[in-house]
């Protein structure tokens, strides 16, 4: 390649963004994206799907799919972390809209090759969706990506795939229809099943619904929980959630009104893998699930443990190894808790 590299995955749907949306007029785009981000909350009847139109179908694409790709990439690749080896011989996208998931995928397993299709009842966001995967920049393996306008509704019936994915789409349902797409997704994953919603405490309870529900009915979690138990967090007095560092675009800036080159997308998610769980597969020890609290000599961790619950760890100096793996940690990162000395003196181990 003469020396240049591939670009990387978020800045090749970024660039397919921009040329499929060339010349978007931006005063009803802004228009489109307010009323889509109401919507967005989670006020949305299922008999009404939000993207109505393909000015509807562009305005969420430049608003929400750089983000979406953002949040699912994340989950994904703390997903893959857990399965070392494994890669999905099929992939099924539910509600997937526009196809940010698929991307995202694709991203974390590049070139499979494998069979995936993509759900949803908006026939606009299928149909831009389509073409953002067949388009220039687009990855070769979605090229062949199937697009299927289906209702999600009770009764739905998914096809099998070994990755099924629902990201975003869960607030735009009611109770009823979305416990009935937790089961469905529960009776037709063939290996695991990745949902994610919005960062916020209704996203989170939404999230934690689907754990009880998908626990119930078998499936083992995988991610980002470090165990299959009851959820520590006491609801209304906390929510797990994670952030993923977003790059935007001019196109992004400009619809969403921001100067900063970059976004914080909040998500919590869930992944669940049918049991036996492949060689080598294993829920982390620990997950961090605060921002690390850098001080002099020591690192302040909040973990949610598998046999101890939520607790905080002190890593100080004296650990010379676990404190420069410490001071390496990030919000949602697994981690191997490590037993604390009690000294927090900034100076130990000089």
């Amino acid at each position: 390649m003469n020396g240049t590299t591939a670009p990387a995955p978020a800045d090749r749907l970024r660039a397919a963004l921009d040329v499929l949306l060339d010349g978007l007029p931006e005063r009803g785009t802004a228009a489109a994206v307010e009323r889509l981000i109401h919507h967005y909350r989670g006020r949305t009847p299922t008999d009404a799907p939000i993207l109505r139109d393909r000015a509807d179908a562009a305005a969420y694409a430049a608003y929400r799919m750089p983000a979406t790709f953002g949040a699912v990439s994340a989950a994904l690749d703390a997903l893959a972390a857990r399965l070392p080896g494994w890669e999905p011989a099929s992939h099924l996208d539910v509600g997937g809209g526009t196809g940010a998931a698929i991307w995202a995928a694709d991203a974390v397993w590049p070139g499979g090759g494998r069979p995936v299709t993509v759900l949803d009842w908006a026939g606009p966001a299928l149909d831009l969706g389509r073409e953002l995967a067949r388009g220039a920049g687009a990855p070769s393996a979605l090229r062949a990506s199937e697009w299927r306008r289906a209702r999600l509704a009770p009764g739905l019936d998914l096809p099998a795939a070994e990755l099924v994915t629902v990201s975003y789409v869960l607030g735009e349902l009611t109770g009823e229809t979305r416990d009935a797409l937790v089961d469905a997704v529960a009776r037709t994953a063939g290996r695991v099943a990745v949902f994610v919603e919005p960062g916020t405490p209704e996203g989170f309870a939404r999230v934690r619904r689907v754990r009880e529900r998908l626990v119930g009915a078998g499936m083992r979690l995988l991610a980002p929980c470090p165990h299959d138990g009851e959820c520590p967090i006491v609801p209304g007095a906390d929510w797990c959630h994670f952030a993923a560092r977003i790059g935007r675009s001019a196109l992004h800036r400009r619809v969403k009104g921001g100067e900063l080159g970059h976004e914080d997308e909040k998500y919590s998610w869930v992944a669940v893998v049918r049991p036996p769980l492949p060689e080598g597969a294993s829920p982390a020890a620990a997950r961090i699930v605060r921002r690390p609290r850098v001080r002099k000599g020591l690192v302040l961790l909040n973990l949610c443990t598998r046999d101890e619950g939520l607790r905080e760890e002190t890593v100080t100096r004296r650990d010379r190894e676990a404190y420069r793996a410490a001071r390496r940690a990030t919000w949602g990162d697994a981690s191997d808790p490590t037993p604390t000395t009690g000294d927090t003196d900034p100076d130990a181990g000089g």
